[in-house]
């Protein structure tokens, strides 16, 4: 760590906050927005970064130096070693590039990184403290305010090297690097709410192959309270359903894909995570008009059932290979019918979103032996650790999931273990996984109609009373109906996975009261003065306008402000109010 520079004292009333290798001054009157509970966020975007970083600047003959990592450490959530895996690491490895970046130094040919919304910078500058092999870090605010801390925590930190300030309109900043050889390797945008504003410009802004990090807190809108909302922003309907936090993963993705694809350009998903209050994408961002072409065959419908919760997927686009060359043609549907099959009612459309995989693995394993091997590097090294091994399970090609219980409530049946409905699905053939975005998920290709025999099984073994069931209700027409086949709920041992048998962090509890997302960031005081006084020459005014003895006074701010907001019976005295328009 770069020693502080010692001629940057404390302001009256600042304090410090430490996190990662990083030392941030904060105003006591709160002007800048902070919430420790996203440091999961920050550190996990650290581990990102180097790890793209790695693989970037290896192609440049640059290798990349992380304190405390003496060696890539494979880490297997299989009981068997992979040796080829191992040989292939060590045969990557003898071939070391010439030159070496390591952490807090400038490199010449390393990455330029771009945070739009930075506030205090605490992110920035762990960039720089902590991520090997960067050329440069844009900071980035539209406050005033915000951007001179930048500068200070950037000269405090002793990384002004690496690390400029910047006060500018983020999308307009984005928007002048379109086009130029120089654009940005990466783009960090972590806005409060939607990041929707700023996506065209960011999938413009960003280099051949470069990374873009997006963050998204309006889960509200996304998880399916808002749809009309949702389609307004993202361009997808979301369902209030129970997979609705994976749904606003593929929401965000399809969103991402089909604004880049305007500039004939298509994202290649790393890393989704749906944690705490928030989600988190990491995509990179290519051209290539002709797999723009496959985008409307990547994303799908989504038709589900209101009364038992089955989903079916109908793709928007078909494309099928005709010899050398593809041919596209408009997808046929529906994958239902009016009604369900399974208990008669009805179906919601919600999408489109994104259909293919969310994660790489092959990279999301590689950031995971990094993080598993130099376990000291972050705060929140044990929760990535299992976020991220959930992740290298999870079913690549199977969107969306089920719950059990809600399963089980459905029918009104006691909940079979997970174990043992895991069991059930692997002995009948299919393949199932946990999801790292919902505790009690099931991820399988097994069909509801299989999924439902299931559970028409374990009823038989947990009956419940049929006579007080509805005639009309989804129970009573789910269970009126024999199951195909026999389940098999003897628990396999291929039905726990290695994350859980490891008992490693994978769902954290609440870390803090009130440990959501924070208020807005507040104005500073000079301008809530400013404020106040305003509202008070407002209200003399009205006193005024209330003297029938005082001559009209000019329009002002504040009287048009008491217009718009006073109630009715208190603006007899202020007259008509006009404006002027320059």
């Amino acid at each position: 760590m770069l020693e502080k520079t010692p001629s940057v004292g404390l302001l009256p009333g600042e304090t410090v906050v430490k996190e990662g290798k990083a030392a941030i001054l904060f105003p006591s009157a709160n002007e800048v927005f902070y919430n420790p509970v996203q440091e999961f966020n920050r550190d996990l975007t650290c581990a990102v970064i180097t790890e793209f970083a790695r693989e970037l600047l290896a192609q440049r003959g640059v290798k990349v130096v992380v304190p405390g990592e003496q060696e890539r450490v494979v880490v297997s959530l299989s009981e068997e070693t992979n040796e080829a895996e191992a040989q292939a690491e060590e045969k990557n490895g003898s071939e070391e590039p010439a030159v070496k970046a390591a952490v807090g130094e400038k490199c010449e040919h390393g990455l330029r990184v771009l945070e739009g919304l930075a506030a205090s910078g605490l992110r920035s500058v762990r960039f720089a403290l902590e991520v090997p092999g960067l050329q440069s870090v844009t900071a980035n605010d539209f406050s005033a305010k915000a951007a001179a801390l930048i500068a200070r925590n950037a000269q405090y930190n002793g990384v002004s090297h690496l690390l400029q300030a910047s006060c500018r309109d983020a999308s307009m900043l984005m928007y002048d690097m379109r086009g130029k050889k120089d654009r940005y390797d990466v783009i960090d945008l972590d806005p409060y709410g939607s990041p929707t504003s700023f996506l065209d410009a960011a999938v413009q802004a960003v280099s051949e192959g470069g990374l873009l990090c997006i963050t998204c807190t309006d889960m509200a809108v996304m998880a399916g309270n808002s749809g009309e909302t949702c389609y307004s922003k993202y361009g997808s309907v979301s369902i209030k359903a129970k997979y609705c936090h994976e749904m606003a993963l593929r929401v965000i993705l399809h969103s991402l894909d089909q604004r880049a694809g305007v500039y004939q350009r298509y994202i290649q998903p790393l890393l989704s995570v749906s944690v705490d209050f928030y989600i988190r994408v990491f995509v990179r961002v290519f051209t290539g008009q002709a797999t723009v072409k496959n985008s409307a065959s990547k994303q799908a419908l989504v038709y589900n059932c209101v009364g038992c919760g089955a989903f079916h997927l109908q793709r928007m686009g078909r494309r099928t290979s005709n010899g050398k060359h593809m041919k596209y043609s408009a997808a046929t549907g529906p994958p239902v019918g009016p009604e369900c099959e399974h208990c008669g009612q009805r179906h919601q459309l919600g999408g489109p979103i994104w259909a293919e995989s969310i994660h790489d693995l092959e990279f999301v394993q590689k950031v995971l032996s990094a993080v598993s091997g130099n376990p000291s590097r972050f705060g929140t090294s044990k929760r990535i650790e299992g976020v991220l091994s959930m992740v290298t399970e999870e079913l690549e090609d199977v969107p969306l999931y089920y719950t059990v219980d809600n399963l089980s409530s459905t029918i009104h049946c006691n909940t079979p273990p997970l174990l043992q409905f895991r069991s059930a699905l692997l002995h009948a053939g299919h393949r199932v996984s946990l999801s790292h975005a919902c505790k009690n998920a099931i991820k399988t290709d097994a069909p509801p109609a299989a999924i439902w025999d299931i559970m028409r099984c374990w009823e038989k073994i947990n009956p419940v009373k049929r006579e007080k069931l509805s005639p009309t209700s989804p129970a009573f027409k789910i269970l009126s109906t024999e199951p195909s086949f026999e389940a098999c709920f003897t628990v396999r041992e291929d039905a726990n996975p290695q994350s859980r048998k490891r008992h490693l962090t994978r769902f954290q509890e609440n870390p803090q009261a009130f440990w959501g997302p924070k208020a807005r960031a507040k104005a500073g005081r000079a301008i809530q003065n400013q404020r106040r006084g305003m509202l008070t020459k407002g209200v003399s005014i009205l006193h005024d306008y209330a003297r029938p003895h005082i001559a009209r006074q000019t329009v002002t701010p504040a009287k048009l402000w008491l217009k718009l907001y006073l109630p009715p019976t208190l603006q007899s005295g202020l007259g008509p109010v006009t404006t002027t328009c320059s």
